[in-house]
């Protein structure tokens, strides 16, 4: 899919943030850095802001980026917008919150996916989350992924198109 064309229809073309993410978000939650990893137009990335969160979002959608930028900057949101293939995204810094939504389905393959899972993981510092919402199809692989990884890893939130996953061991 030509996301920016999407995007160029106009803001919301993804709708609104699904209610698992709202309620994680709307809980009672320190202040904290989130990465919105395939942010699109930032309906996430905006969220978390709003909700005081410090957020980056990467996304390969020049047009998506800039219409999140020009959101956060309308409404005085901390928000840094970063136009980036998601598997080639790199930081040094590491993140409480980092989202996934519904970004593993569009990799070209079960491999790309695990690459995607890995890079949410090793931006994730103990004690912070991984949020992921994907299509069904990729539960068992979502899944088995974060179960392979007893002791450092615990599923805080398990359905059949969500994962939520703390970070218990590691840095």
């Amino acid at each position: 899919m030509d996301y920016d064309t999407h995007y160029r229809k106009g803001r919301g073309q993804c709708g609104d943030p699904f209610p698992e993410f709202r309620a994680f978000f709307e809980g009672d939650r320190p202040r904290s850095r989130v990465l919105d990893l395939g942010c699109g137009q930032g309906r996430d990335a905006l969220l978390a802001a709003r909700h005081g969160h410090e957020v980056v979002g990467v996304d390969l959608s020049e047009i998506g980026i800039s219409q999140m930028v020009e959101d956060a900057e309308a409404e005085g949101l901390e928000v840094t917008g970063i136009v980036s293939d998601v598997l080639s995204f790199r930081s040094r810094r590491k993140f409480d919150v980092v989202l996934l939504d519904r970004v593993l389905h569009l990799l070209l393959d079960d491999d790309e996916r695990l690459a995607g899972l890995g890079l949410a993981a090793r931006l994730t510092r103990k004690g912070g989350h991984v949020l992921i919402a994907d299509v069904p199809k990729n539960r068992a692989l979502i899944h088995d992924y974060f179960d392979a990884r007893p002791g450092a890893w615990e599923v805080v939130k398990r359905t059949k198109s969500f994962l939520f996953a703390r970070r218990i061991r590691g840095s």
